[in-house]
């Protein structure tokens, strides 16, 4: 009886990489479970420079105030670990991007801002954003929503005050903001 290495090698579970490598994989509520330290850690990471992500304090809120998100993830590396994410919020007016992660790295940075820009251009998607982000977004051809009517619309039930250029205030996490729209909502 002999032994087949590259059998054993290709079917052993624990061998096996968690994300393809270069494929955004959308996470199932019982991975967001395993996985809600790397989500929170990827998070934290790519808002370290603003001071951290309002919504998201500690690996708890990935289960606990936002557990209504959904979460993309790719893995860009020889490791199995999620290297950037994408979050966002299933809304009236389309999905809601809610939040980007990263594992610090430029291409981790890169995919994941690529990755926003596309789905902004697809119906359906929109971000609230501003600083920059915004300009990163904009260079790379992301919709900017200005009409008065529609942000009002897709920001039902927020208080805003509307700028003359299009861009709007509001109050988040106890500051004044000011947000600009974009993408293809409703």
């Amino acid at each position: 009886m002999s032994f087949d290495y590259r059998a054993y090698l290709k079917n052993n579970i624990l061998l096996q990489e968690e994300f393809h490598v270069g494929k955004w994989v959308n996470l199932s509520d019982k991975e967001k479970e395993e996985y809600a330290s790397d989500i929170f850690n990827l998070i934290n990471t790519a808002y370290a420079p603003i001071g951290g992500n309002v919504n998201y304090k500690s690996a708890a809120d990935v289960l606990g105030s936002e557990a209504d998100a959904y979460y993309e993830v790719i893995n860009i590396d020889a490791d199995p670990e999620p290297d950037a994410l994408s979050a966002y919020k299933k809304q009236p007016a389309g999905n809601k991007l809610a939040a980007i992660g990263h594992d610090g790295s430029s291409e981790a940075k890169s995919k994941v801002i690529n990755h926003y820009a596309d789905l902004l251009k697809q119906k359906g998607y929109y971000l609230e954003v501003s600083g920059k982000l915004k300009d990163i977004l904009l260079s790379k051809g992301a919709p900017v929503v200005t009409d008065p009517e529609l942000i009002k619309k897709v920001l039902k039930g927020k208080e805003i005050e509307m700028n003359d250029d299009g861009t709007y205030q509001r109050y988040l996490g106890g500051s004044l903001h000011t947000k600009t729209l974009l993408g293809n909502p409703i």
